[in-house]
C-alpha cells in the first residue's frame, strides 16, 4: 500500500520532502504535482521503476519519457543546447513546457527517441516538484498521470490514491491538480517547432 503525504503547495514541509526523496532514491514510484498536472516519477537510472510506470499507464516501448530537472545547469548534463536555445529556455523556465533536445551520452539509451537520439526536458514551476528535485539533487524520470482509457490527466489526489495505492509507493497531495499537459517545443532544428500545444503559451515563438 502506498504512502500518502499532504504537502503544502507553496511552503512544502522539509520533513515530508526528505521522506519523499528517500522513497524515490530507494527505487520508489511517486505521484507528484507539477505546474501542468499530476505526474508519475522515479529515479532516472531505475529500470524496474520505469517499467512499473509503463505498466501503470500501459505504455508501449516507443513512449518518450521526460526528464524533470531543477534548472538549466542540470539540463546541460543530459541535453545539448546552443546559445539561442539556452536563452529561450531561460526566459520560459520554470514553466509548463517540455523541450525536445539532442541528448548527451549521459542519458540511458532506453530513454532516447530511437532514431533522433533526443530527450524531452522540463523544469517545472510547481513548488512541491521543485523542492523534491532539489532534495534529490538529480532529475526525475517522469510522465503525465493519464490512466488507461482516459484522455486527460488525473486531478484529484484522493481518487489517485484509491486507484493506485497498490501500484505506486507514494502519492503526494498538493491540492487539486490541473487538467492540462505541457506545451512541447522541439528545439532540434534551426527553428523551434511546437509539437504539442498545452498550457504554456507560444506567442513568443517566431
Amino acid at each position: 500500500m502506498s504512502q500518502f503525504f499532504r504537502i503544502h503547495p507553496e511552503n512544502p514541509q522539509k520533513r515530508l520532502i526528505s521522506q519523499a526523496a528517500a522513497i524515490v532514491e530507494a527505487g520508489g514510484v511517486v505521484v507528484y504535482p507539477t505546474d501542468s498536472s499530476y505526474a508519475l516519477g522515479c529515479r532516472i537510472g531505475d529500470r524496474a521503476a520505469m517499467d512499473r510506470i509503463a505498466a501503470i499507464r500501459k505504455l508501449g516501448p516507443q513512449h518518450q519519457f521526460t526528464l524533470a530537472c531543477r534548472d538549466l545547469s542540470e539540463i546541460a548534463a543530459h541535453a545539448r543546447l546552443g546559445t539561442p536555445d539556452f536563452r529561450l529556455m531561460k526566459a520560459h523556465t520554470p514553466g509548463p513546457y517540455t523541450f525536445v533536445l539532442p541528448a548527451t551520452r549521459e542519458v540511458p539509451k532506453r530513454l532516447l527517441h530511437p532514431r533522433r537520439r533526443t530527450i524531452g526536458i522540463r523544469v517545472p514551476g510547481n513548488g512541491i516538484a521543485r523542492a523534491l528535485l532539489e532534495a534529490l539533487g538529480a532529475p526525475l524520470l517522469t510522465t503525465t498521470l493519464i490512466l488507461p482509457g482516459n484522455t486527460s490527466p488525473e486531478t484529484d489526489p484522493e481518487q489517485i490514491r484509491a486507484r493506485l495505492e497498490n501500484a505506486v509507493d507514494l502519492v503526494i497531495d498538493g491540492g487539486p491538480g490541473e487538467d492540462a499537459v505541457t506545451t512541447v517545443i522541439d528545439l532540434v532544428g534551426s527553428e523551434p517547432v511546437v509539437v504539442r500545444p498545452g498550457k504554456g503559451e507560444v506567442a513568443f515563438l517566431p
